[in-house]
């Protein structure tokens, strides 16, 4: 009697055993497998970082651009980028004159 109570003692914790090994096993696997995995988090941060790259380069655009409408907004107008514009849309050119334009990145 003494025997079958120790094989049902050791089974019990057998059974437990299994179970947190299925747990450990099945958690370690989904670690480094899927769309939550360890990889996807660093595929994740790389583009994080090629996007935070990307704001910067729209914010330096936006802020250049930003400029130049502040010259021709307002009260006060830059005669320069007036003219410039004045030439650029319109055409305008005196008869002597050859307008050579370069682009400002």
């Amino acid at each position: 009697m003494k025997r079958v109570g120790k094989i049902s003692r050791y089974l019990g914790q057998a059974w437990l055993a299994g179970v947190w090994l299925f747990l450990f096993g099945y958690f370690a696997f989904h670690a480094f497998q899927g769309d939550n995995s360890i990889a996807a988090l660093k595929r994740l941060e790389a583009q994080e970082l090629e996007l935070a790259l990307q704001a910067e380069q729209v914010a330096s655009v936006r802020q250049a651009l930003e400029t130049r409408t502040k010259k021709l907004a307002g009260k006060t107008i830059d005669p320069d980028m007036l003219e410039e514009q004045v030439r650029l849309r319109l055409g305008f050119t005196h008869p002597d004159e050859v307008v050579v334009f370069i682009p400002a990145d």
